[in-house]
């Protein structure tokens, strides 16, 4: 990805996602099927997709005018109750519209929309350096360009219809698989683990006793969603701690 890592570059990976996102999504034809986050229908996961926009748009709001807002208003349990809601609606916008996810792309694309200024003002001035995510993580305010990019690619691959992370850009893949490692070397892990990918990249968390190896989707297919289809070990591979 061009400008990997910088503000810029992370603002036109999300406007490019965001458009593969919507297009795919046009052109589902099952909005009640299962995808890769357990429990949840493709419904699910695109009412999801909107409401975090929603809540990225709030921090981003905080971010530029230094005004505190939830990132979901009820928090954990409003979030969820909003997914809930905007999944079990009808999948036509209207009664003529041939789109079984009709609905649900609208409302993808519109919070889409919405939220675009707002990130685009986050490389501007701003009042205040961090912002506080759901559970009370602290980030930087310029990390939440980021923060969607990632939320976009990977719900995009839980849909589960054709689009894998192996149709994401390798350094967009390597920008993910760093932040998952970050965010591993962050938690109690039982095992060391060096991850090595077939491009040439390693990462190392804690110890880096066991080797793990896979390209790049592969990898980051593993560290995201514990699903270890072309990832191999020179040992067993360890229970990952969820939300790593």
């Amino acid at each position: 990805m061009n400008g990997a890592g910088t503000i810029d570059g992370d603002l036109s990976a999300v406007r490019r996602h965001t458009a593969l996102l919507i297009e795919h999504a046009s052109a589902l034809t099952d909005v009640r099927a299962s995808t890769l986050c357990e429990g949840w229908s493709r419904a699910h996961v695109l009412a999801h997709v909107a409401r975090n926009a929603e809540a990225i748009q709030r921090l981003a709001q905080w971010a530029v005018d230094g005004q505190p807002r939830p990132m979901y208003p009820g928090g954990t349990r409003g979030r969820d109750a909003d997914i809930e809601e905007g999944a079990a609606r009808p999948g036509p916008a209207s009664p003529d519209d041939p789109r079984p996810a009709g609905a649900f792309v609208d409302d993808l694309a519109a919070t889409a929309a919405a939220l675009a200024p707002h990130l685009a003002a986050l490389d501007g001035p701003l009042a205040v350096d961090q912002v506080e995510m759901r559970g009370g993580l602290m980030v930087s305010s310029v990390s939440l360009p980021r923060l969607r990019l990632r939320e976009v690619v990977f719900h995009h691959v839980d849909l589960a219809d054709g689009f894998s992370f192996a149709d994401v850009e390798p350094d967009l893949l390597r920008v993910f698989v760093e932040d998952a490692a970050a965010r591993l070397s962050a938690t109690e892990v039982d095992q060391g683990i060096r991850l090595v990918s077939d491009e040439g990249d390693e990462w190392v968390v804690g110890d880096g006793a066991l080797v793990v190896h896979g390209a790049l989707p592969a990898l980051l297919l593993w560290l995201a969603r514990r699903d270890a289809r072309g990832v191999t070990a020179e040992g067993e591979l360890p229970d990952l701690p969820r939300g790593a």
